[in-house]
């Protein structure tokens, strides 16, 4: 399971960094980790949205950011803004493939859903 997804699961990881963020409104992120897993291996609630100037917003959330001041400053290389989405609630996922989510295809990072969503398609959580 590769590091990122391990330090959400386990709480060290409570913010997760975005150039940009989607148009469409989400509330959840399912969390798919990718070799050996491939499957979904958890939903994450998205409490907050928080866009600032990049040097503000590692201030604001270096305590639970799960990753290096370099690896941020190389990810947000030449931006002024940064996005981060505040991660709450996390449903542990088991036996579920990205298909089971109405997904082709794996995701190159994450897929943003609504709970609501979720729940039409008949998953419980």
């Amino acid at each position: 399971m590769p590091d990122f997804v391990k330090n959400i699961l386990n709480g060290t990881k409570k913010f997760e960094y975005r150039k940009s963020i989607p148009k469409n409104n989400f509330d959840t992120i399912l969390i798919y980790s990718t070799y050996p897993d491939m499957k979904v291996v958890a939903l994450v609630e998205v409490k907050n949205i928080i866009k600032l100037p990049v040097e503000k917003l590692w201030q604001k959330t270096k305590k639970y950011s799960g990753i290096s001041k370099i690896f941020f400053k190389k990810y947000f290389k030449n931006r002024k803004i940064g996005y981060a989405y505040e991660l709450g609630k996390i449903i542990k996922i088991r036996d579920k493939k990205i298909t089971d989510f109405g997904v082709k295809h794996p995701p190159q990072n994450f897929i943003y859903m609504s709970i609501n969503s979720i729940r039409e398609m008949g998953i419980n959580i």
